[in-house]
């Protein structure tokens, strides 16, 4: 059976067909977050240290660390993304003992991050582009890593699942030439919006199937692309997860973590309650608040995808005896008062072969 292990100084996750889904949490990544990217030039972590204790606490098994932030001081990426990768590994790995997914694409960043990270991360990411190929897998080489495999070539992203498939097989392939064993390639057969191609769903499937059963690769993908530009993306999120482990999707690169209500929702919420008559207890505190009227939270929690996966790992017999479910379910409080799960742990770090 298919395994791909990636490892932290402490911990071991493991990615396979007879394995619980291995989340990635994709926060610490300044793409679209023009807060976080400023803050990154400004050389304030903050906002990379919350996401990554949050994401570990809502269930995230490795952490994805993208430092792709253009300064408005220095554009050229080559000079400045290697020593912030650099930075953000050795901060993320100081404060959370999961695995991590260092992804770039620029090469001395890929390569700064494999030399800070400890363990064995997996590499995000290489693709069917013959300059990519001959850039990314000498490193998956030099370090001994698993590596993302995005089925794109240089003819670009094909709406054709038979391409895609076709794409994955040739850098499955080259990476044989270099001795890099299937198992450590983790295909990513990218999943095209629900709302732009309306088989986008099937066509992911059946890819994940024929991945599993063709090349004995496990795969991955960024979960939230199913759902873009449509309303209510967490419902379709829910559905789509574990209908893609079902067809033997082995992990997704996505938020794990369902974000605060912040004080203008909440505010807005409290007026609307009022002026329906409503009096509320004077002591009724923010949390409860929203607990009661089915807002969510004030605090950072596991999101509706990671209990979406969590039963579905139970309904795979991927949760033997439903312990992790049951524990998903306690309260904080009850968490607490049982104790840290313990993972799979590993060795030291893992020398280059």
């Amino acid at each position: 059976m298919t395994r791909t292990v990636v490892e932290s100084k402490t911990k071991t996750a493991v990615l396979g067909f007879d394995e619980p889904f291995c989340v990635i949490g994709e926060r610490i990544n300044p793409t679209g977050r023009k807060k976080l990217a400023a803050e990154l030039e400004a050389g304030d972590f903050s906002t990379v240290e919350k996401d990554a204790i949050a994401q570990v606490a809502a269930g995230a098994t490795v952490l994805d660390i993208n430092a792709g932030v253009v300064y408005n001081s220095n554009p050229n990426p080559n000079e400045t993304e290697p020593p912030l990768m650099t930075k953000i590994v050795e901060l993320v790995q100081g404060l959370v003992d999961v695995p991590l997914c260092i992804d770039s694409s620029v090469p001395g960043a890929l390569e700064a991050g494999l030399e800070a990270a400890e363990g064995r991360p997996l590499l995000n990411s290489v693709t069917g582009e013959e300059e990519r190929l001959e850039l990314v897998l000498p490193l998956v080489k030099k370090y001994n890593v698993p590596v993302v495999a995005i089925s794109n070539d240089d003819t670009g992203i094909s709406e054709d699942p038979d391409v895609r498939f076709a794409v994955a097989k040739t850098i499955v392939e080259r990476a044989a030439d270099y001795g890099i064993p299937a198992h450590d390639i983790v295909v990513d057969p990218l999943v095209m919006p629900i709302g732009a191609m309306a088989t986008a769903g099937q066509q992911v499937f059946a890819l994940v199937r024929r991945l599993r059963e063709e090349l004995g690769v496990n795969t991955t993908c960024g979960a939230s692309n199913i759902s873009f530009g449509l309303p209510n993306r967490h419902g379709i999120n829910n559905a789509f997860l574990p209908m893609a482990m079902g067809a033997g999707m082995t992990s997704a690169i996505m938020n794990p973590v369902a974000l605060p209500v912040g004080p203008k929702k909440l505010a807005e919420k409290k007026a609307e309650v009022e002026a329906k008559g409503i009096v509320l207890p004077a002591d009724m505190d923010d949390e409860t608040f929203c607990q009661l009227f089915g807002l969510g939270s004030t605090q950072p929690r596991a999101g509706k995808e990671m209990e979406a996966i969590r039963a579905a790992n139970l309904l795979t017999n991927n949760d033997p005896h439903g312990g992790a479910w049951i524990k998903f379910n306690k309260s904080p409080e009850e968490a607490a008062a049982a104790g840290g799960a313990g993972g799979r742990r590993g060795g030291g770090r893992r020398r280059r072969a």
